[in-house]
């Protein structure tokens, strides 16, 4: 009697798709999520007294926190965009808290740091998109960032204002991001596979 076992030809066809690209993502991407809760912190402390009311604004013209699509390929290609919606946002926020903290601010430091993880989580990103999909081109990397707008100048109080939102918006949109990797990670790396014996 002989027996044939699927169990190794399941397991072995989700470890192609489970590499290290999807793994490292999901880890930077906790890390960046951290660094979001960590520097709304940083943010609220050093806006002065005005610090409860700027974040309770809501504005409009910022990258959305949602992923969209419905399929695998087209949310990663929403983080995607996401991603390279927030830097030009980033940029405008440094930009304007220069000229308000000083040279030694935590904050400025914190600002460059989310900016950069932004960008090497989007290589990230991009990576795991190839990964899944190796037959697909490779997701557009616009160096101007994308299609929403940055605001028209403004005042002390409403640089403040567009700082913290920008943030709390990046945090909320990094949850979302950490959540769908996690997902998709247990889809593509879960060892609960099914067990087939056929005997003949």
């Amino acid at each position: 009697m002989m027996g044939f076992d699927s169990t190794k030809t399941v397991a072995a066809s989700r470890t192609l798709q489970c590499g290290n690209s999807l793994l490292q993502t999901l880890k930077l991407a906790r890390l960046a999520q951290k660094e979001s809760v960590d520097i709304m912190k940083t943010y609220r402390v050093s806006q002065g007294d005005v610090s409860e009311l700027i974040c309770k604004v809501t504005l409009s013209g910022l990258p959305d926190p949602n992923i969209s699509g419905l399929e695998t390929s087209e949310q990663i290609s929403s983080i995607h965009t996401g991603l390279q919606e927030f830097g030009p946002h980033f940029k405008r926020v440094y930009d304007q808290q220069t000229d308000l903290q000083l040279p030694d601010s935590p904050l400025l430091q914190q600002l460059s740091t989310i900016s950069k993880r932004s960008q090497y989580l989007d290589a990230q990103i991009n990576a795991v998109y190839q990964e899944l999909f190796p037959n697909s081109p490779p997701l557009v990397v616009d160096p101007s960032g994308a299609a929403t707008s940055l605001p028209p100048p403004q005042n002390i109080f409403q640089q403040k204002v567009y700082g913290c939102v920008v943030l709390k918006t990046y945090k909320e949109f990094l949850s979302n991001v950490s959540k769908f990797l996690r997902t998709l990670k247990n889809q593509m790396c879960g060892m609960n596979t099914r067990r087939i014996n056929t005997f003949f």
